[in-house]
C-alpha cells in the first residue's frame, strides 16, 4: 500500500529528526580535542581510528612496569579529561597501570540521556578499538573502569563483543541502576557508587549486589558521603580501584 504523499513526508521529516538526534556530534568532540591536546601535563593524546574513518581522541599515560592496562571511561557528554575522569587516567598511572582515556561518542548538550542508547554500538566499537591499541603496547591485562553513562557503554560492550578481551570491570555510578544481560558477564567487577548517589544507581543496589556474588572476584562499594561525581572523594574512589585492581592483576 503506498503512503499518501503528505504522510511519506512526515515519516521522513521524522526519520531525519531521529537520526540528526542519534548521531554523534563530531564537531563537540574536535572542539574538546583542540582545547585538551595542546595543553595535557599527563600524559599523551593519540587518535584512534573507526571503521568509518572517524578518529577519535584518547589520552595515553604509562606507567612503569605496569601491571595492566586501563581503558577509563567517560560519563554522559563529558571528555576523556574531564573532573573524575581526568583524575582517574592521571592518578592510576602513579598506582602502576597504564591509562588510555577513551573520548566516547557524545550527542548535542541539550541531549537526554534516553537518546544515548542509540550511541551504544559506536561505544562498543571505540572501546574494541582501545583494547587493540593496549595491546599493539604489550597489554595482555586489560582492565575497564567507567563512569555513569560511560558504565552502561561499557555494559553493552562486554555483553555484544564477541571477546572483550577485558579482565577486570569497575563500574562507578552505573546511571541506569542495573547490569544488562548480567547472565553474559563473566569478569570480575568493582560496583562501586557513593552513598548520596542518584536514585537509580542506589536502588539498583541490592540488584547488582545479586549478580556479583555468582562472579568471583568481585564487590560492591558504597562511599561514605560521596555524591554520583565523587566530589572530594577521588583519593577514596582511587584507593578502592586500585585495591581491586592489584587483587586481580597480582605479580606471579
Amino acid at each position: 500500500m503506498r503512503l499518501p504523499r503528505i504522510h511519506l513526508l512526515v515519516v521522513l521529516a521524522a526519520l531525519l529528526a531521529f537520526n540528526a538526534i542519534a548521531a554523534p556530534d563530531y564537531a563537540r568532540e574536535k572542539r574538546w580535542a583542540d582545547d585538551i591536546a595542546p595543553t595535557l601535563v599527563v600524559g599523551d593524546a593519540v587518535y584512534l581510528q573507526q571503521a568509518s574513518g572517524h578518529a577519535f581522541l584518547a589520552l595515553y599515560a604509562e606507567a612503569k612496569n605496569a601491571r595492566a592496562g586501563v581503558i577509563v571511561v567517560h560519563g554522559l557528554g563529558v571528555h576523556p579529561d574531564w573532573a573524575l575522569i581526568g583524575a582517574l587516567r592521571s592518578s592510576l598511572p602513579e598506582q602502576g597501570y597504564t591509562t588510555l582515556s577513551v573520548q566516547m561518542p557524545v550527542l548535542a548538550a541539550d541531549a537526554k540521556g534516553d537518546d544515548y542508547a542509540a550511541l551504544f554500538p559506536d561505544a562498543a566499537e571505540r572501546l574494541a578499538a582501545a583494547v587493540a591499541y593496549l595491546k599493539t603496547k604489550g597489554y595482555a591485562n586489560i582492565a575497564l573502569a567507567s563512569h555513569s553513562m560511560g558504565a552502561r557503554m561499557s555494559n553493552y560492550f562486554l555483553v555484544t563483543a564477541p571477546a572483550p578481551g577485558i579482565g577486570a570491570w569497575v563500574a562507578i555510578g552505573l546511571s541506569n541502576g542495573i547490569f544488562v544481560d548480567a547472565g553474559r558477564l563473566a569478569l570480575p567487577i568493582l560496583d562501586i557508587y557513593g552513598q548520596r548517589d542518584l536514585p537509580l544507581v542506589l536502588q539498583g543496589a541490592d540488584a547488582r549486589a545479586a549478580v556479583l556474588a555468582r562472579l568471583k572476584g568481585s564487590a560492591q562499594i558504597e562511599v561514605a558521603g560521596s555524591d554520583h561525581f565523587f566530589t572530594g572523594s577521588e583519593k577514596t574512589l582511587i584507593q578502592h580501584i586500585r585495591l581491586f585492581l592489584d587483587r586481580r592483576f597480582a605479580r606471579p
